[in-house]
């Protein structure tokens, strides 16, 4: 089943956002430097309830209308020169990008909701490991050598039959 946006009915997807989506999305982030916005998850988890509702209002006017901030497209970039560069080189810096907590926390929400979606559905392989939570490519690694022998049999059968 594909993912639709807009639809006559409200499917779980694309419900609005609840308060514990917000909360477990800031709960999630790790303090960084702010974006061009000056604001920080430390800022936002410190909210009380009644700026959270807003916050989470804003957030679902958002996704609704499907109509994202002008500003979230803007970052400060950073030139970081990698260890044991010439600085005069640049080529030999890598940038960090400071975008808006509010921005990351909005994807975030996004994110979680999409992935537990596809993972419900069975879209996405449950031998996919990158950029899952939980998982990692040592997962992989450790089914290697069952599904090599596995198809190491599979062949050797095969070769025989063949004899």
């Amino acid at each position: 089943m594909a993912l639709r946006f807009t639809a006559r009915s409200t499917l779980p997807y694309n419900s609005e956002f609840r308060m514990f989506e917000l909360e477990t999305a800031l709960s999630q982030e790790h303090d960084t430097s702010p974006g061009p916005d000056g604001i920080t998850y430390n800022m936002l988890r410190h909210l009380n309830t009644t700026s959270l509702s807003h916050l989470l209002f804003l957030f679902n006017r958002i996704w609704t209308e499907q109509k994202y901030p002008s500003q979230w497209h803007e970052c400060i970039v950073i030139p970081i020169l990698k260890p044991g560069k010439d600085p005069s080189d640049p080529l030999r810096y890598r940038s960090i990008a400071l975008t808006s907590c509010l921005c990351n926390t909005f994807e975030l929400m996004v994110n979680a909701r999409l992935v537990f979606e596809l993972e419900k559905q069975g879209i996405i392989s449950r031998l996919q490991s990158g950029f899952r939570r939980r998982r990692s490519t040592l997962d992989n690694l450790v089914l290697l050598p069952k599904y090599a022998t596995h198809w190491l049999k599979g062949t050797i059968l095969s070769l025989y039959s063949l004899i």
